[in-house]
């Protein structure tokens, strides 16, 4: 997935909005719940409201700071949208917002802003040059949300539903996902990958076996200038390897797990899936960059 070039000139520091219904004063219970260094890394960084642009829209009755909130909690716990509890806005409200901000390509935006800020305050150029570039296997859930046209079974891993191809910076952190049928091959689905990461100023990519073909290695190289190198296992050794470059992109299909509505695919649409993964990635980002001021 890529940004429309228009919506990155066109961006601008949203504003805080005022709360009409009191969730802004509501109670800090929930280990997801920002604190206020997170979000004053993350308001700045948001969209700005639709009443606020030049095609008009209705204010927000409630504040961006609890919507947030609340979708970090269905990340992390793997709730269902109708049981969020009831300290947080309607849940209609809050999937209402997470589905414009995905078919608005925000979340993608405010990822890339994300990962600029952080790789600055680590003292990283904002544009990273290297990654990686793997894929994930995950199971479908057993209450049939995931239709069939976009499932299929992976039979090297032995998984029946979808399949996400990441591509992460030296750091781990996400440059760009795509969700496909678990039975897509990684180098079909590295093209997708290769464009995006070309919009990133990407020019090396560290991968696996699964990528080694000829075809993709020369078209990655003629058509975006980016270097796919393969890191191949010792076959001398058995068990577990650690192996150059690739444990990153291994680290951070870890962290995406870690958020149950990731480690499983409960959703519909694979477009919903992969603003999954980045709000689980916006919420790993923003707890690594409140800790480095």
């Amino acid at each position: 997935m890529s940004l429309n070039p228009a919506q990155l000139t066109e961006a601008k520091p949203a504003t805080a909005v005022s709360c009409q219904c009191g969730c802004l004063t509501r109670t800090r219970r929930y280990p997801t719940d920002m604190t206020d260094a997170q979000w004053a890394i993350l308001e700045p960084l948001l969209p700005v409201p639709a009443c606020q642009l030049p095609s008009g829209g209705r204010p927000e009755r409630h504040h961006r700071r609890a919507v947030l909130d609340a979708i970090f909690y269905l990340v992390d716990n793997g709730v269902k949208w109708r049981a969020l509890p009831a300290d947080f806005p309607p849940w209609r409200t809050i999937y209402g917002l997470f589905a414009r901000w995905s078919d608005n390509l925000n979340t993608i935006e405010l990822t890339d802003r994300l990962r600029a800020n952080l790789r600055q305050a680590l003292g990283r150029n904002p544009q990273p040059s290297a990654g990686c570039i793997d894929s994930q296997s995950v199971a479908e859930t057993a209450e049939a949300t995931v239709p069939t046209s976009t499932s299929g079974f992976d039979p090297y891993k032995r998984v029946n539903g979808r399949k996400r191809h990441i591509t992460v910076d030296t750091l781990g952190l996400l440059l760009g996902v795509v969700v496909t049928p678990a039975n897509v091959q990684d180098q079909h689905a590295a093209r997708a990958l290769l464009a995006d990461a070309d919009r990133h100023g990407i020019t090396h990519l560290w991968a696996d076996k699964g990528y080694h073909v000829d075809a993709l290695i020369t078209t990655a190289k003629e058509l975006w200038d980016i270097t796919i190198e393969i890191v191949r296992r010792d076959p001398t050794i058995r068990g577990l390897q650690i192996l150059p470059r690739r444990w990153v992109v291994e680290r951070t299909f870890a962290w995406t797990s870690r958020r149950r509505r990731c480690a499983r695919d409960y959703e519909r649409l694979t477009d919903h899936h992969e603003t999954m993964t980045h709000w689980a990635a916006i919420l790993t980002m923003t707890r690594r960059r409140a800790r480095h001021p």
